[in-house]
């Protein structure tokens, strides 16, 4: 299993596993990197390549340690490969982590770099650190408090606005429903308007069937108060 994880390691210069396997595979596999070093002639280099052979059973491996990560590491004293953790694993709940080799993290090497290049830097006299440190503080908290000031004046800015925008909301949402309202109080007066005058209709129409048959009952009395007067003069001039 160790010489499968080195291989692998050497393969693809990082890997991840639980942390035990890691430390475990660094005591196993760091001794086998230090062989690559202070290879004088070819007998040496091959004894090397032989001996690390047995161990890890992998030629492309053993390939890779001495063509290329070996020349890389050559300046490097020891602490070849680094553990990270990344925290414990789902089900059984084990610590894991991402083994590497430290010379192929290209992230950290460039930040090294930088540090260093930044700390090369010429010494200056104690006077002008100090007035230069002063003026520097000065110039910082002037700064800041130019910041802090900006930074309120926006935040009360913002917060204007917040309040006009909400107020300006409610008064359409007022708006909104005092419309809404106007139009359900203007369509009930419509309906009892129209309620109404289908009830007087009504009433009317009633009225007027009632009256018709009264009418006509006072026509047909008044022609036989003609007609009996008409009679009555009629016998009277007989009579005479």
């Amino acid at each position: 299993m160790l010489a499968n994880m080195a291989s692998s390691l050497l393969l693809l210069k990082r890997i991840e596993t639980t942390t035990a396997k890691a430390k475990a595979l660094r005591s196993y596999l760091e001794p086998l990197i230090t062989k690559t070093k202070n290879l004088a002639s070819v007998a040496e280099k091959t004894h090397a390549q032989r001996v690390v052979f047995s161990y890890l059973k992998d030629k492309y491996a053993v390939k890779e340690l001495f063509g290329e990560i070996g020349p890389k590491i050559e300046n490097r004293p020891g602490g070849y490969t680094r553990i990270l953790k990344t925290g414990n694993r789902l089900g059984d709940n084990a610590e894991m982590c991402i083994i590497e080799l430290v010379d192929y993290n290209e992230n950290l090497l460039a930040s090294t770099s930088e540090t260093k290049e930044k700390s090369t830097r010429r010494r200056r006299s104690s006077k002008k650190k100090k007035d230069t440190i002063a003026t520097g503080t000065a110039d910082v908290k002037t700064e800041e408090t130019i910041a802090e000031e900006s930074i309120n004046e926006e935040g009360v800015k913002e917060e204007v606005k917040e309040v006009k925008e909400k107020d300006s909301s409610s008064e359409e949402k007022t708006d909104e429903k005092i419309e809404v309202i106007a139009k359900e109080e203007s369509k009930e007066e419509k309906t009892e308007l129209a309620e109404k005058e289908k009830k007087e209709n009504k009433e009317v129409a009633q009225k007027g069937n009632n009256e018709a048959p009264k009418t006509e009952k006072k026509e047909e009395v008044i022609e036989k108060k003609d007609i009996e007067a008409k009679s009555e003069e009629g016998s009277d001039k007989i009579k005479e």
